[in-house]
């Protein structure tokens, strides 16, 4: 497992019984998290007074039970800075398990040698897009949300990138890649977080179990000569880091050779000194 354990503004106090004891900065925060199907003894006393709690509703969906909690605030990762708010369906705008795969891209680019062209697709508030950035790489970031786009742009300002080279486009991901394709434009490393389920502009179905393979297939014409590296994220229940590592080596390692490593992603747990999974991610890495 690959654990995000270098975090000083993030910390994940405890965990059990469906949910998640977090502290967000100086924020603490309850959430739902259905891998968390043990139970915990709750000593810590911030459990009955977080600032925030996440309550689903039998329903569907739910709301947030706050106290003094701020409307958004403000966290840091080593140089980056990004913006935190608690919105619908639980998130807060970050996922602070990614941060194995920042420190990873950091040193890939910092590492290369060369100009590095980034392609960041449903790339969401932007954490890997601020990390590429930082790290000295040209990025193009593409999320069909506005604002989410709107939010990563806000993260790259906050961790002082409002000049780098990147390009903010909101679209359609794998329409977006088909006009890259024939444009002739061409990409040195590519992140991809795609959703388990979505619809397209045209009202086409995204169901991640069809729709995988495929997408990378074509990203994989978007990439330079000597792409330096992939990364595919998935948080969708039961799928595998082994199937990951199966896409990626047989589609871009297939056609650039390389090798692929894949794990589960994980956030260390101060109660337990355990690890809580969170998803998956798989990286093809150039030769």
């Amino acid at each position: 497992m690959w654990i995000a354990d270098k975090w000083e503004d993030y910390e994940l106090l405890d965990c059990g019984g469906g949910e998640r004891l977090e502290r967000w900065d100086s924020q603490v925060l309850v959430r739902p998290d259905p891998q968390a199907i043990w139970e915990s003894q709750r000593r810590n006393p911030a459990w009955k007074r977080a600032d925030g709690r996440y309550l689903r509703s039998r329903t569907g969906g739910g709301h947030w039970e706050k106290s003094d909690l701020p409307q958004t605030w403000k966290i840091h990762y080593k140089e980056l800075t990004f913006q935190v708010k608690p919105m619908n369906f639980k998130h807060t705008g970050l996922f602070p398990e990614q941060a194995v795969n920042w420190d990873f891209v950091t040193e890939k680019i910092k590492s290369a040698g060369r100009p590095v062209r980034v392609l960041n697709l449903f790339a969401y508030t932007g954490g890997a897009t601020v990390a590429c950035a930082k790290a000295g790489a040209s990025v193009c970031h593409v999320d069909a949300a506005k604002g989410m786009v709107a939010w990563a742009k806000e993260n790259a300002r906050l961790s002082g990138l409002e000049e780098a080279p990147v390009r903010w486009i909101v679209d359609d991901c794998a329409k977006f890649v088909e006009r890259e394709i024939r444009r002739g434009r061409r990409y040195d490393a590519v992140v991809m977080d795609p959703p388990s389920y979505g619809r397209g502009p045209s009202g086409e179905v995204w169901k991640l179990e069809e729709s995988l393979y495929p997408f990378v297939e074509l990203v994989s014409n978007v990439l330079s000569d000597q792409p330096l590296f992939v990364i595919l994220n998935s948080y969708t229940t039961g799928l595998s880091p082994s199937v990951l590592t199966y896409i990626l080596q047989t589609v871009i390692g297939g056609k650039f050779g390389g090798h692929t490593v894949s794990d589960e992603l994980g956030l260390p747990v101060t109660a337990s000194g355990l690890a809580l999974p969170c998803g998956a991610a798989g990286r093809w890495i150039g030769r």
